[in-house]
């Protein structure tokens, strides 16, 4: 089994930086590749970003590309999320997840084996 945790939501103004990070135990050589989610209060699950594990590939969904970064720390088994130029329409909770597959364009929540358990972030205007 694999547990994954993921912090560093807050509240942010518009324009402002957020860092979020997911930390993995246990079985953390069954899984290959991380991504972030994000769902807003009514609306469904959404793909944010990804990255292979052992090879770093990144994959961003359009509307965070150039302004979010995915990154990862393997030695210490932590995702991070760097999020800049935040906007209202990116208030969502946040959720890491992993993958057994191993790559980077996975961008459907049913492709994902394990998640955390969510990280609220909220940008005002």
């Amino acid at each position: 089994q694999v547990q994954l945790v993921d912090s560093g939501g807050g509240l942010v103004q518009s324009g402002g930086s957020l860092r979020l990070s997911c930390a993995a135990s246990g079985r953390t050589d069954s899984w290959y590749t991380m991504g972030w989610f994000r769902q807003a209060p009514g609306k469904e699950r959404e793909f944010v970003a990804a990255i292979t594990w052992s090879g770093g590939q990144p994959y961003y969904a359009d509307y965070v590309r150039g302004r979010f970064t995915i990154s990862k720390a393997s030695a210490v088994n932590t995702g991070y999320l760097q999020m800049n130029s935040l906007k209202p329409e990116d208030t969502a909770v946040y959720y890491c997840a992993a993958s057994i597959r191993y790559l980077p364009q996975l961008q459907r929540s049913g492709e994902y084996d394990y998640w955390g358990q969510g990280t609220q972030v909220t940008v005002s205007s």
